[in-house]
């Protein structure tokens, strides 16, 4: 249900705003949504997994909370980051 520490490492470098970023927005939101789309996989064949349900839904609130920060900053960074995550909105 968690993801790797190479796979980490990908986002991170993908996401960072500069060398060495690894708390910026665009990185944990790029975390989440990860962790997010491996938990929404493990629903599938554990439906009743009410315990990691609530855990999926704490990361989806902590997802839109960094979202709506980074809306209030700078709209177009906001439209690339869901663009290039592909989460609706």
């Amino acid at each position: 249900m968690s993801i790797t520490a190479e796979r980490k490492a990908e986002l991170i470098k993908d996401y960072a705003t500069k060398a060495g970023d690894t708390g910026s927005p665009e990185v944990q939101v790029a975390i989440l949504t990860e962790r997010i789309n491996n938990l929404t996989d493990h629903f599938k064949t554990h439906g009743k997994d009410n315990h990691s349900r609530r855990g999926l839904l704490k990361m989806v609130a902590t997802r839109r909370s960094l979202l709506d920060y980074v809306k209030r900053g700078d709209e177009a960074r906001y439209q690339s980051l869901i663009e290039r995550l592909g989460i609706r909105r």
